[in-house]
């Protein structure tokens, strides 16, 4: 997965100084980003703060661990049926 040029607390920056009153698109030309990359972090990470922020990373990496597990157990498993169901 491609990692973020921004950090989470310029990221939380850049949402506080929008709910500031600074206009999206003076933001966006600022910080050389799109305005959908804006309201996809306005959507994802509005209200937080960086403890939140930090957490929320740390539960998706977690997952995505849990998740790897899973398909390679699922994997590991449909072998052994397929071992088990074969006539010697």
């Amino acid at each position: 997965m491609k990692t973020s040029r921004y950090t989470d607390s310029q990221i939380l920056n850049i949402l506080k100084q929008a709910k500031n009153g600074i206009p999206v698109t003076e933001l966006c030309r600022e910080h050389g980003m799109s305005s959908a990359t804006f309201y996809k972090w306005r959507a994802k990470y509005g209200g937080m703060d960086v403890s939140l922020m930090a957490r929320m990373k740390e539960l998706e990496k977690e997952n995505r661990q849990l998740k790897k597990m899973y398909a390679e157990t699922q994997m590991k498993n449909e072998v052994l049926q397929e071992a088990l169901g074969k006539k010697w």
